[in-house]
């Protein structure tokens, strides 16, 4: 029950509702876990366990057609916010058949030739997955707008049809968990400078990424149209402090479990004549 209440705790403390401020965020707190680091870590494994049986048995409904729900992570950062920890950390606990995971890039010509929204349709999760957007259709109100890619105009329409769009997922059965990963800019300066000191992290490393820190608060200001105009009901954003990585993930970890415990996944009844089946086996076992 303790850990229940933990989980709880967490959402309501993290969830954007009336009168959020992107600003009055502590990048290094660690709302709803007042334990160390190392605490935090241990809770982090002991999760691990809870977070994997929950989806076994959403991949065991959705395999057998017995259950249509789904949950949907959508992930979103600055650079070296942790994005790709979280995946690994956090997502990677649990049986990866049953996870669809999508890393969205700049889009395509082909993507380009149709609505925003169509390719990010392609990729919803299907019956018994986690589906996971490792940045989003968001993208198309955040990077779009700092850097003036599409007149004002168009963007400005864009959070309404992104709201809609989740509706019909969360209508069609999709638990939808939206993350976004808040860092200071002096701790992302501190992960690019680990990143240029280490041959190990040369590949995460991107020439573009110190010139993006200097649109920093052109992001901030998008990402706080993006929180209080895009959290609904039934997709609402969760901020999560993202300067101790091992919060972070504890955070996310235990948004996760709090969705899916929620969906209440059960194992599908058998589809077969289970005593029949006992009896041959025995058969065969010459019992």
């Amino acid at each position: 029950m303790a850990k229940k209440k933990r989980e709880d705790d967490v959402t309501g403390l993290l969830r954007v509702g009336a009168g959020f401020e992107l600003a009055g965020v502590d990048p290094s707190g660690t709302p709803g876990f007042p334990g160390s680091r190392d605490e935090g870590e241990a809770a982090l494994a002991a999760g691990a366990t809870r977070l994997s049986e929950l989806q076994e048995r959403l991949f065991a409904a959705g395999f057998s057609g017995s259950s249509d729900r789904r949950v949907l992570l959508v992930i979103q950062g600055m650079d070296t916010s942790g994005k790709g920890g979280i995946v690994r950390h956090v997502v990677g606990a649990v049986d990866p058949q049953g996870v669809r995971h999508t890393a969205f890039k700049s889009p395509t010509a082909q993507e380009l030739a149709h609505d925003f929204l169509w390719r990010v349709r392609t990729r919803v999760p299907g019956a018994g997955q986690i589906g996971v957007f490792d940045r989003s259709h968001y993208e198309d109100v955040l990077i779009v707008r700092v850097h003036d890619l599409v007149p004002a105009a168009e963007w400005e329409t864009r959070y309404d049809a992104i709201n809609a769009f989740e509706a019909e997922l969360a209508a069609q059965g999709t638990a939808i968990v939206k993350v976004m990963l808040h860092i200071s800019p002096a701790e992302q300066l501190r992960r690019l400078e680990k990143r240029l000191y280490r041959p190990d992290k040369y590949w995460k490393y991107a020439v573009s990424d110190l010139d993006e820190h200097a649109y920093w608060d052109a992001y901030q200001e998008a990402y706080q149209a993006a929180l209080t105009r895009c959290s609904t009901p039934k997709a609402p954003w969760f901020v999560v402090p993202a300067d101790r990585k091992w919060y972070a993930r504890w955070a996310v970890q235990s948004l996760l479990i709090e969705a899916l415990a929620g969906l209440d996944p059960q194992w599908p009844p058998a589809r077969f004549d289970v005593e029949a089946e006992r009896a041959r086996l025995k058969a065969l076992l010459g019992g």
